[in-house]
Order: structure tokens, then C-alpha cells, then sequence
């Protein structure tokens, strides 16, 4: 049988220009974004405004984290605790990890087949919990009709904060992620879309949550120094109120990813290459269901997830370990126990939630996988032939074993 020996969390080199930067920094030693010697921009508050220019939003912080970005958000829109906060059922551990860390309560909303935030469910939850915010959770690079999502929001007067943690460089309707909401928040932890190993972007085009969000982020009263930023008039009012969350970027880790804002569109378009294979190689495959994806949506496909409907547990893992077996690392949400970066809602306690019937019944099947840039077309070729193969064992094995009738004498 076919094993497949490439890595599923290997990503691609820092690129030249990106090394030589770090190496700069390194040598002169000015790491922090403040440390900075007269006439010097600092290598942070550069890549703010070209990372501001990327996405069309007049303001950018950059931060610690995706997590530190999503907290600061909240912490910008004033949110206290206790408050509820709308977010997906179907995300990943820092988003209920972000509202958490201010004190606030998650409130679940239901996923739908097409692994996006169920609208009709988001009503009747906003409506019963008395939310103001939905930290909306574009999970595994899925983006919901943002149209008909900022239409009802509006009427619920719900302001959004885009989690973009997997959807940097992507759009709906040519409208780039994060850019419908309030806030967009942006990852570039060593497995999204840039790499810096850690790191975070806020962007918003509000000068008074610009404002707070520096001044959380820990500007002390250096928020001058920003090129992304509203003018210092608006800070006047906020500066003696407003808390130092020291989550700051380094200029190390601003040198490393300035030159990849240039590479995100051919990122995108060669991780469209790999996602577009991976789905003709498993179309078709009896049991298998693929996402589809909407002609607005303008993906970035650095994961692929297929849905599993109606296998019992013990037959989608037997998949999993089939595949492994064969050196396919598949993800599954629906497993009893969290593993690695892999949890459901179910899993954290500390949200205290109510069971969600259409959640657990999607997540019960669904199978994730990363796609790395180190992959090749025939990488992907060769891993859809692997599943679709693991998939047919998998019903192989769970088959129950014939009845055998005894003969009559």
C-alpha cells in the first residue's frame, strides 16, 4: 500500500529578505518596538501601515497573538465581566479563550453543514442572552454570506469582531476578511498565512477603539510612534483610563513578516491549487461529503475539512487511524478527548454552555487536515488516494459480520 512520508506541519523558509531583516535587528539590538534611535521608524510600526494598506483599513496594531488581538478587541469594545459574547460553536480553543480572559461568558451559536455560524440560530441566541458583540470565528477559512450576516447583526445592533485567524488574504464579494466588522483580528502563528512563529494584527478604521486598543496593547504614552494610528487628540481623553495589557510585537518578529505581506495573493492562489486538488481527488468517495464553496467566497485554503454523515464513532476512527497508519494526519472534532490543537466546545468547561443537538451532530464526522506550502500537487494527489482507500477499510471493518445460516439436515 501507498504511504505518504511528507510532513503536515512543515512549513516554508522565511524568505530572504525576511532572515536579512531579522539579522538587522539582531545586530543593532533595538527588539522593542519603542527602542528606536532618532529619524528610525521602527520595523513594527512599518509593518502596521503596510499591513493596514493590504487589508484597506486606516488603523493596525500589531500584538503578541491572534488570542492577544481578539482579547484586545473585546477589551476596545468595553466589554466586562459577565457580559455575554456571541461566538461559533465550531472554532478553536483562543476564541472562547479570548472572551474568557476578560471576564466575559461565551454564548455558542450553532454551525451549519457548510461549517459556518447558523444564522437563524445567532438570532434567537442574541435575543435570549442580551449579547452586544458576536467574536465571529471565520474556523478553517470558511466565510459565511457577510452580507446577510452584517444585515441581521445590524438589526440585532450586534457589534462583530472578525476572527481572520485563517482567512488572511481572503474576501467575500471582494471585501477583505475583517473588514466588515468592527475589528478584525489576524494570527500569524507559524501555521496561518504568514509566519512569525507568534503575532497578531488588530485593524479597524474606528479611531476611538484604535486608540484603546494601543493603549491596551502597551504603548505607555509612546502612541505617537504609530504610523497606523488616529492622531494624538484621540488619545487625550482615553490616556489616563484606559489599561496598560502589555501584548506588544517586537520588532524581531515585525522584521520577519514585512516581506510577506507581498507573498500573501500568490500564497493564496498556490494553497487554491492544493485545496482544488485535494477535492477532486476525494469526489465521489461513497460516505465522504465535501464543503462546498460559495462563487463570492475568495478562500484560502491552507486546511481542507470533509464531513463523515452519519458514521458511528467507532468507524470514523478507525479512519483516522487507517490513514495514520499510512502517514495521513487527520484531524476529528468530533472525538471524545481533545488532542493537540484539536477541541469542540463540549470540551471547554469553563463556558458552562447548554448542548448544541446540530453542532455535536456536524462535529461528529467532521475531519480536518493541514495543507502546508511544502506540499505538491502530486503530494495531494497521493493523500486523497490514501483516504479515499482508508475510507473503504474503515467500512470494511465496522461491516458486521455476515449471518451464517445453518444448513438444515
Amino acid at each position: 500500500m501507498e504511504r505518504f512520508t511528507g510532513s503536515f506541519t512543515q512549513q516554508e523558509p522565511i524568505p530572504e529578505a525576511g532572515i536579512d531583516a531579522a539579522l538587522a535587528v539582531l545586530r543593532h539590538g533595538r527588539l522593542h518596538r519603542y527602542n528606536t534611535v532618532a529619524g528610525e521608524a521602527a520595523e513594527t510600526a512599518l509593518l502596521e501601515e503596510e499591513f493596514a494598506a493590504y487589508v484597506g483599513a486606516r488603523y493596525c496594531v500589531a500584538l503578541a497573538s491572534g488570542g492577544a488581538a481578539m482579547a484586545c478587541a473585546l477589551r476596545a469594545c468595553q466589554v466586562k465581566p459577565g457580559d455575554p459574547v456571541l461566538s461559533n460553536a465550531f472554532t478553536l480553543a483562543p476564541v472562547p479563550g479570548a472572551i474568557a480572559s476578560v471576564g466575559a461568558r461565551p454564548v455558542f451559536v450553532e454551525v451549519t453543514e457548510d461549517l459556518t455560524i447558523d444564522l437563524a440560530h445567532l438570532e434567537a441566541a442574541a435575543k435570549a442572552s442580551g449579547a452586544t458583540v458576536l467574536l465571529l470565528s471565520h474556523m478553517r477559512g470558511h466565510v459565511c454570506d457577510m452580507e446577510a450576516l452584517m444585515a441581521l447583526c445590524d438589526r440585532l445592533d450586534l457589534r462583530v469582531i472578525e476572527d481572520c485567524a485563517h482567512t488572511m488574504g481572503a474576501a467575500w464579494k471582494g471585501v477583505p476578511s475583517g473588514r466588515h466588522g468592527v475589528i478584525g483580528c489576524y494570527s500569524t502563528q507559524t501555521y496561518k498565512h504568514m509566519n512569525s512563529g507568534e503575532g497578531g494584527f488588530l485593524v479597524t478604521d474606528d479611531a476611538g477603539l484604535a486608540a484603546r486598543a494601543i493603549l491596551l496593547s502597551g504603548s505607555y504614552m509612546l502612541y505617537a510612534r504609530h504610523r497606523a494610528a488616529p492622531g494624538p487628540e484621540v488619545f487625550e481623553a482615553l490616556k489616563l483610563d484606559v489599561p496598560n495589557v502589555s501584548s506588544r510585537m517586537d520588532n524581531l518578529r515585525a522584521a520577519i513578516l514585512r516581506p510577506q505581506i507581498a507573498m500573501l495573493d500568490d500564497r493564496r492562489a498556490r494553497w487554491r491549487a492544493l485545496y482544488q486538488g485535494m477535492e477532486q481527488g476525494l469526489a465521489g468517495v461513497a460516505g465522504v461529503r465535501l464543503i462546498p464553496r460559495p462563487q463570492h467566497e475568495d478562500y484560502v485554503g491552507s486546511s481542507f475539512q470533509f464531513l463523515l454523515p452519519g458514521w458511528p464513532p467507532g468507524r470514523v476512527a478507525a479512519l483516522v487511524a487507517a490513514a495514520a497508519e499510512r502517514g495521513v494526519e487527520l484531524k476529528w472534532f468530533g472525538a471524545a478527548d481533545p488532542a493537540g490543537f484539536t477541541s469542540c466546545y463540549a470540551h471547554w468547561r469553563y463556558a458552562a454552555t447548554e448542548a448544541l443537538p446540530q453542532t455535536d451532530r456536524i462535529l461528529s464526522g467532521l475531519i480536518d487536515m493541514r495543507l502546508p506550502l511544502t506540499f505538491r500537487p502530486e503530494d495531494v494527489a497521493q493523500i486523497a488516494r490514501i483516504i479515499a482507500e482508508a475510507v473503504a477499510q474503515a467500512g470494511r471493518d465496522a461491516a458486521p459480520a455476515p449471518v451464517v445460516v445453518p444448513a438444515a439436515d
